[in-house]
């Protein structure tokens, strides 16, 4: 005990030599966590791919079962139609003799036994019209029960099919329910259809219910001339018998078998959560659509009944290749789930004692790698050099850990100090420009109103036809377009002092989108916004953020002449700021142009179309409000805008209108 407590606190009394230690462990718990991830996923793809082999086989399984049954149903019509007794007595039969019905119904009974998969079996002999002239039940003991033969099957399509030259036919066929009715079968083919959750609006077959789904074998009865004169019929009716998807779920050792009517369970093993057998649920939708609508096999997860089951659905179809139905084999992914749960736990108790073995072993580690780090003598010179005016000099990061570290933060101070130097220049710059342009405004600003008034007087006063007026409306046009030009020189020269107030940036970027087709001309470009819901409001002029963000809308809008998207998107920045993004699809800016963007008077417009003056405007709004614009473009692509703002914006700065004098409409008065 002595000894762990003297290890807790030689590892803790060295900070350094403590982080070295959780490094290691980090970095091990890392490459340990990574590496169980990995093979956990490699053994859950492979347990995967191991359970979807084992529906594949079990759906191919039941497949050759479910064609092996259809093939003993085509045996029995065949046996039938070359029995000497039946050929002989069919015709006579047909022509009313009670003697011949029955010498075939006793060659039926000494012929037949019950077949070898079990299940019920409808056998019948019929003349040429599709009548039935006898038939027989055989159930699975071997029993054989004479049913009505004055049956009218001639509108089943196999039968008729069978009757126009087809020969022989064997398929998986929907059974209408007056057909069943006629040989007392309707009883065994009813079933109550049960509301079941993800399944689709309408019954696939309307049918359902009331019809039966069977496999059907016919075969031709011919004379010694080769002329048919009728036919054997056999099927086997699966609605409410579960012999064939019980013995296929013995046979193959599958967990769930189950043919489908349309989308109806009409048998079925798959049982609900009362213990009882599914049968009329129906199939989910997103099934139906590959399998009863695409004709496709659907292989993947699916919910079955009551839960999800790992699923293979094959279409039935019948003689005509119609689609009436579907074998299905699954396994429950509960049980799937589990083996991957119990493998996943073994995996990461194996991960955890590796990592704690690990922390153990990094301790006499640390202890020698931390003992040589000692002086930081290098440091501290470069230190004072920096004191003493080089701000050139930098710091090699030549170590890892604390001292890399520090190394690297001294050379980002020293980048960040030559960077403020360089935006105090250039915000000097602005102030220099700022006045000039002032005085320059005010200057010109009186004779252009006057040039203004007297010319819109003479173009009133002008006739239409006189030729002096198209120059008169030059001289209009032009003197307005100076007047704009002055007007952004004085919004320029003015150095608004900002007052803030609390701004919802989302509503204000909402109001401009909403306004959009009128005041950015936006009517073919649509405005894409993407907000932030929990963004908090900040201190600022909603005014002057206004002007900002409507100036980089516009411009958005017109680098995109061919069309394009405008996104404007909000989120929390780093720290206690928000950031807000103009994004357009736009031509893009040229490289060498992105250093000059907020330059006054730099414009890349035609002339008369732009002052230069917007983004210079825009870039002083956001200093104002100690902010940062950014901006990010490829040619060809597109641009972005980056608008960093602070959340709280210094006492001082956060003044009110009545502080800075204002007139009733809360406009603020500049001197």
């Amino acid at each position: 005990m002595n000894a762990i407590r003297r290890f807790f606190r030689e590892l803790y009394s060295a900070p350094f030599h403590l982080a070295l230690v959780v490094s290691f462990t980090l970095v091990a718990a890392f490459t340990i966590g990574v590496g169980a991830w990995v093979i956990s996923r490699t053994i859950n793809d492979y347990l995967s791919e191991t359970m979807n082999e084992r529906v594949a086989r079990d759906a191919y399984l039941a497949q050759a079962i479910y064609d092996t049954n259809r093939d003993q149903v085509a045996s029995i019509t065949d046996n039938l139609a070359l029995d000497p007794a039946i050929v002989s007595n069919l015709a006579a039969a047909g022509s009313g003799d009670e003697s011949a019905r029955l010498e075939m119904d006793a060659r039926i009974t000494a012929l037949l036994r019950a077949p070898a998969l079990g299940g019920n079996h409808f056998v019948a002999i019929l003349d040429s019209n599709g009548r039935i002239l006898t038939a027989r039940l055989l159930s699975t003991p071997g029993n054989q029960i004479e049913v009505n033969s004055a049956g009218d099957w001639g509108t089943l399509p196999i039968v008729r099919d069978a009757l126009k030259g087809g020969g022989h036919l064997s398929a998986t066929e929907v059974i209408p329910g007056e057909l069943l009715a006629q040989v007392g079968l309707a009883s065994q083919a009813q079933i109550n259809l049960v509301e079941t959750p993800k399944a689709a609006a309408t019954l696939f077959d309307p049918r359902e219910g009331t019809a039966g789904l069977a496999l059907v074998g016919v075969a031709p009865v011919e004379d010694k001339s080769g002329q048919m004169i009728g036919l054997a019929l056999s099927l086997h009716l699966f609605n409410n018998d579960f012999t064939l998807v019980d013995r296929i779920k013995e046979i193959a050792q599958i967990d769930t078998v189950t043919i489908f009517l349309g989308d109806l369970r009409v048998s079925t093993n798959v049982m609900t959560i009362d213990g009882n057998r599914a049968v009329g649920t129906r199939l989910a939708n997103d099934v139906v659509d590959v399998v009863l609508k695409n004709g496709d096999e659907y292989v993947g997860t699916a919910f079955v009944v009551s839960e999800n089951y790992i699923t293979r659905y094959e279409p039935l179809r019948d003689h005509a290749g119609q689609i009436v139905g579907i074998l299905y084999v699954g396994a429950r992914q509960a049980s799937f789930f589990r083996l991957l749960d119990n493998v996943g736990q073994r995996i990461g108790l194996v991960a955890i004692v590796m990592i704690i073995f690990t922390f153990l072993l990094a301790t006499p580690v640390a202890r020698v790698i931390t003992n040589p780090l000692r002086d930081l003598r290098e440091l501290a010179q470069v230190s004072k050099r920096v004191a003493q005016g080089e701000t050139t000099v930098r710091m090699p990061v030549a170590y890892g850990g604390e001292v890399g570290q520090l190394a690297t933060e001294f050379n980002t101070m020293l980048d960040t100090l030559h960077a403020t130097q360089d935006h105090l220049v250039h915000s000097e710059k602005l102030a220099s420009l700022g006045q000039l342009a002032a005085g320059v405004a005010h200057e010109i600003n009186n004779p252009l109103g006057t040039i203004l008034l007297y010319s819109e007087s003479m173009l009133k006063e002008c006739a239409e036809d006189d030729p002096r007026r198209a120059d008169l409306n030059v001289i209009v046009s032009e003197t307005k377009r100076c007047k704009r030009i002055v007007a952004d020189l004085l919004n320029f020269s003015r150095q608004h002092q900002v007052v803030a107030q609390p701004t919802d940036l989302n509503a204000l970027l909402q109001e401009l989108a909403d306004l959009g087709p009128r005041r950015i001309k936006t009517v073919s470009i649509p405005i894409v916004c993407e907000f932030d819901l929990r963004l908090p409001t900040i201190d600022g002029d909603p005014a002057q953020l206004r002007q900002v963000f409507l100036n980089l809308m516009v411009n958005a809008v017109e680098a995109m002449p061919q069309g394009g998207t405008l996104t404007v998107r909000t989120r929390k920045g780093p720290g206690e700021t928000v950031t807000v993004e103009v994004q357009d699809t736009g031509t893009g800016i040229p490289r060498e142009d992105l250093g000059k963007l907020f330059t006054p008077f730099f414009t890349t417009k035609p002339i008369g179309k732009g002052t230069g003056l917007g983004l210079a405007i825009a870039y002083g709004i956001i200093k104002m409000h100690r902010g940062q614009i950014n901006v990010q473009s490829q040619v060809g692509t597109g641009t972005t805008f980056i608008v960093n703002l602070p959340i709280k914006l210094p006492a001082a700065e956060s003044a009110s209108p009545s502080q800075n004098g204002s007139d009733k409409s809360g406009r603020i008065l500049i001197g």
